[in-house]
């Protein structure tokens, strides 16, 4: 995961390569869903299927033994994946799980709110998007590429002063009330796929 991290996938590959089959020989829940998002996060470019089945079977391997930090980490991986190659509402809903997890604990909430500000953008919630994204850019979300392929999408389709007016509305929100924000604009995005898909 740190190479991936490092943005050096071709070694991420690499060392995933017969990861799942040794954590799998284990019998050990914790470490082949840990296994599972590894090649997850190595695969998530170049074979994001390969890494969506993967992140999907990790979630719940790590369920079912009650492993909710690795469930919190599948669900974050998995929101950008599900977005990107599976199904959109289920990419909300695996935000929602994110969002959650990372907020109950007190974690930083950068990471989920970066995969929620890319899947608004595919769902064309630009406005939201803009918003979400200026409260998830960090140092650490500066290098994740589902975030800055959306933000350069937003400037383009919103303009670079409207981007970046909403992008400074979300860095100011207090986190609770981004998280609030995140979970109503969710809401709004299942609620408007759901009549679609009637």
């Amino acid at each position: 995961m740190a190479l991936s991290f490092a943005n050096s996938v071709d070694e991420a590959m690499a060392a995933a390569e017969g990861l799942v089959d040794a954590a799998e020989a284990t019998r050990n829940p914790y470490l082949l869903s840990l296994a599972l998002l590894a090649d997850g996060f190595a695969f998530r470019d170049s074979d994001p299927d390969r890494a969506l089945q993967g992140v999907r079977r990790g979630r719940v391997v790590a369920e079912d033994s009650g492993n909710q930090f690795n469930v919190a980490h599948l669900a974050l991986l998995g929101t950008g994946l599900e977005a990107a190659v599976g199904n959109p509402v289920v990419a909300l809903d695996y935000a929602v799980v994110a969002i959650g997890h990372f907020h109950d604990s007190g974690n930083p909430m950068h990471a989920p709110l970066a995969m929620l500000a890319a899947v608004l953008d595919r769902l064309g919630r630009y406005e939201p998007a803009a918003i979400v994204a200026g409260f998830a850019l960090s140092p650490f979300t500066a290098g994740v590429s589902e975030l800055t392929t959306a933000i350069a999408h937003l400037r383009e389709m919103l303009g670079d002063p409207a981007s970046e007016s909403l992008a400074k509305k979300g860095a100011t929100m207090p986190t609770a009330a981004m998280v609030a924000y995140a979970y109503g604009q969710i809401d709004q995005a299942r609620a408007e796929l759901n009549a679609i898909s009637k």
